[in-house]
């Protein structure tokens, strides 16, 4: 019973972790992603981008303004088009047809969409565009791997405290003889039951142990992974990497949620004997 305990433990915390640490790195990823994605914003016939820039710059939750020259946007589009009559192909539409635009970045990729709104709104502004459909989509698999992952922690949850509690519930029972004796000998109930909450507690903290060591091997193994793909899945593990802060709170939160399960299943099985 104890190492089933210990076993579902393990099982737990490790989900909690890969849970946790994959929230927590899927968010990491959306930033940077947020931070790289420029919104196009295209103005109006014959206003000037650098003019309009410092002001587009001071609206909230922008990180930077970069501006597109309608002349450098048009030379780069023939370019593009193979086209080296540059000045034929100018006079035969009559004039440059594009605009001067601008390339707006967030500093998160939650802001995007509320950037783009109120960009739009602009008088100045004749369209904006951004990749609104990759970024909802991104935004709505966080959330689903973060609601399925609680949904099975909290099932995990009520399987460890069970185990826990029927585990020491067993021991308490299989040792009565040797709590008979100590109530004879004047004995409290907390000196009596205590070592049996201490023992849950000590079952949650060696389950966290083992899913600590778990998650090291898996992030291990990730990494080697990584090490070999090309180099734009490279740059996407940059912002799949933990901070400094998180990575030291991951094991502290496995630690006290281990603690927390083995003290709450054994005190719920030492209690009803307490009481009584």
């Amino acid at each position: 019973m104890n190492w089933a305990a210990i076993s579902t433990v393990t099982v737990l915390l490790f989900l909690f972790g890969i849970s946790l640490q994959t929230n927590w790195q899927v968010n990491g990823l959306l930033h940077q992603m947020g931070s790289q994605l420029e919104i196009s914003v295209y103005l109006k016939p014959n206003l000037s981008g650098d003019r309009l820039k410092d002001r587009f710059g001071q609206l909230p939750n922008v990180a930077s303004v970069r501006v597109i020259d309608r002349d450098d946007a048009w030379k780069k589009l023939l370019s593009d088009l193979n086209a080296t009559d540059l000045q034929g192909a100018t006079d035969a539409l009559g004039e440059n047809p594009l605009v001067d635009s601008l390339k707006v970045q967030s500093s998160s990729v939650e802001k995007v969409p509320q950037i783009a709104q109120m960009l739009s709104s602009l008088p100045e502004v004749d369209r904006v565009s951004y990749l609104n459909e990759v970024m909802q989509n991104l935004i709505q698999l966080n959330r689903g791997i973060t609601q399925m992952g609680w949904f099975a922690i909290g099932l995990l949850t009520l399987a460890a405290l069970a185990v826990i509690n029927t585990t020491i519930r067993l021991i308490v029972v299989t040792r009565h003889q040797e709590i008979e004796v100590m109530q004879l000998v004047g004995a409290t109930k907390t000196w009596i039951y205590l070592p049996f909450v201490l023992q849950g507690v000590a079952l949650g903290l060696l389950g966290s142990g083992i899913a600590i060591v778990f998650m090291a091997a898996a992030g291990q193994f990730m990494q080697q992974m990584l090490a070999v793909q090309p180099t734009f899945l490279k740059s996407l593990a940059h912002g799949l990497q933990l901070s400094p802060l998180q990575t030291i709170l991951l094991p502290v939160t496995l630690v006290a949620f281990g603690s927390f399960i083995g003290l709450t299943g054994s005190f719920l099985a030492v209690r009803r004997f307490i009481v009584r």
